[in-house]
């Protein structure tokens, strides 16, 4: 894509019927995402699940750090978004690669049902409890969506210092989810492997 201005580049680009049509669905497969993704949250609430010993959980204290969490999620959400304004790829490949990270966080929760930490500290953040039907779920765990989605944004990037930042943000929020143990490690661990994969395949799917 031209990186002369943001508009050319998006111009050029919807220019062009695959990326169009690509892009429609993306949309479209997003905005169904988002409308089930209440439904499936609040049913996952409700069901019975496994107590992990989590060895790593057990000698961390529980602490609140749900505003840096949220300062650091949407600061770098916002981010991406400007990045994408400037670059039509970006965009593309964070939609279809986030579908794929939906439809397999989605299964590897009706795969694996656990019961949330022991000493989970509910995260207070209002935009993606919007999301989860209004209020704090306990039990979407495995794998983390946070720590996945901050290195969705590291892969997407293209600059250096971009990715930078958001390899940094991604350990920092892998961190600090297990701090205030809304996840087990295992969770966060295996977010950024499923990730790559997903991120390979939406490759694949806008090439």
């Amino acid at each position: 894509m031209s990186a002369e201005t943001p508009n050319l580049g998006w111009k050029k680009a919807l220019q062009n019927p695959s990326f169009k049509q690509k892009l429609l669905v993306s949309i479209f497969c997003i905005v169904a995402i988002m409308i089930f993704f209440p439904f499936f949250f609040q049913y996952i609430e409700q069901r019975k699940g496994v107590l992990l010993n989590d060895v790593l959980l057990a000698h961390l204290p529980a602490v609140d750090v749900s505003i840096p969490i949220f300062a650091i999620i949407w600061g770098t959400g916002l981010f991406t978004t400007i990045r994408g304004i400037q670059h039509p790829t970006i965009v593309i490949t964070f939609f279809w690669s986030f579908i794929l990270l939906s439809i397999t966080r989605i299964a590897t929760i009706l795969l694996f049902p656990l019961e949330a930490p022991a000493e989970i500290i509910p995260l207070a953040d209002p935009i993606s409890n919007a999301v989860y039907g209004g209020k704090f779920i306990t039990k979407d765990l495995f794998y983390s969506g946070h720590t996945a989605t901050q290195f969705l944004m590291y892969l997407c990037l293209q600059k250096k210092l971009d990715k930078t930042i958001t390899l940094i943000s991604t350990f920092l929020i892998g961190g600090m989810v297990l701090l205030q143990h809304v996840h087990y490690t295992i969770d966060v661990l295996a977010a950024p492997i499923i990730t790559f994969f997903c991120f390979k395949m939406a490759q694949k799917i806008i090439q």
